[in-house]
């Protein structure tokens, strides 16, 4: 008998810290005389990862950098994008500026400004902290503009949900510790926190969490939503309701297919199949039939059932939301729908 044992998932790191590299080693230059062959930095949680340049050009006044950002094994759109700092000298203090393919701020509910450069907080404070570390280290002021662009970006926020929360024209710079760890739920949903700030923000009376692209078409259609009201709510039942009970929109509805709604009927609300199974033995008391407990899948179970049971699993998710969740100033409803997007049972509002 042998031990196996998985490997550990490489560790990347984020738009941002590549980003404030960059920012370093082209200072370096503009100051300093000379790019380095590397560049380290120290990222909020103490870390200090090493960057290899990829991208070197300096001119009158201007240094540029690119670093390319590795996700490790996440899998990150991003990874492999180059990702391009230019300094310059600025009229006072550190300025942000967006280059090609990353966006600007559209919409209100975001942690940055309508109109500013899509580069998140800490990103900035991370760049800022550098501007001012090599200021201090070469005898000069810390008045830099630092451009940050990321080629083919405009086409990569296309795979992300910038365009749906606002932003325009490209990728956000982004990163709270600077380290991008393998399939985080948590950047998953701080996602579709970041959703439901815009939409409060443009006061939208009405928002959907769906489980996939294929129960969002048809929620969306059924109720001719704009796309800032579709919240990327995935597997993150839970994520998104534990927010809206503190950041509550008027009308919520959560849309998926038979199976991820049946396991929320049952009172899961993490709804990955790795996380959270369907109780067969418990659908078909629901359904009273019991040859649903010999099924194999939630969708068998609807076949031998009939639409009768979908009812009943929306109802029931209904009550488990309303019971866990429920709050004077939401209305929620449950809108289940087949492989084929037809929508085969609704409740609630």
């Amino acid at each position: 008998m042998t031990n196996e044992t998985t490997p550990e998932l490489r560790r990347g790191w984020t738009t941002g810290a590549c980003a404030t590299a960059a920012t370093k080693a082209a200072l370096m230059r503009l100051w300093g005389g000379a790019f380095p062959q590397e560049v380290g930095i120290t990222l909020p949680k103490g870390e200090t990862p090493v960057f290899p340049l990829v991208l070197t050009e300096a001119g009158a006044g201007f240094a540029r950098v690119g670093i390319t950002k590795d996700a490790g094994d996440d899998p990150d759109v991003t990874h492999g994008a180059l990702i391009v700092v230019t300094v310059t000298v600025s009229l006072g203090g550190v300025v942000f500026a967006a280059g090609e393919g990353v966006g600007t701020v559209t919409k209100a509910g975001l942690p940055i400004a309508v109109g500013e450069p899509a580069i998140n907080p800490v990103p900035r404070e991370m760049i800022t902290a550098v501007v001012q570390e090599m200021a201090d280290r070469f005898g000069q002021p810390p008045d830099i503009r630092v451009e940050v662009s990321v080629p083919g970006g405009r086409a990569l926020a296309l795979k992300t949900w910038n365009p749906r929360l606002g932003i325009e024209g490209g990728l956000s710079i982004l990163g709270t510790t600077g380290v991008v760890r393998p399939f985080s739920c948590a950047a998953w949903i701080a996602s579709i926190h970041r959703g439901i700030d815009v939409a409060r923000a443009e006061k939208l009376p009405h928002v959907a969490g769906c489980t996939g692209a294929t129960s969002e078409k048809a929620v969306q259609a059924l109720y001719d939503l704009p796309d800032h009201a579709m919240l990327d709510m995935g597997d993150f039942a839970g994520g998104m309701l534990k927010y809206l009970v503190k950041r509550p929109v008027g009308r919520v509805t959560i849309g998926g297919g038979i199976g991820k709604m049946t396991k929320l009927a049952q009172g899961a609300v993490d709804l990955h199949s790795k996380r959270s199974q369907v109780d067969f033995a418990g659908l078909a008391d629901l359904s009273g039939d019991m040859r649903v407990a010999e099924a194999n899948t939630a969708l068998e179970a609807y076949e031998i059932a009939g639409s009768a049971l979908a009812e009943k699993v929306a109802g029931q998710a209904l009550a488990q939301v309303q019971a866990r969740f429920g709050s004077p100033d939401i209305a929620f409803d449950i809108v289940i729908i087949d492989r084929k997007g037809a929508i085969i049972a609704r409740a609630g509002a």
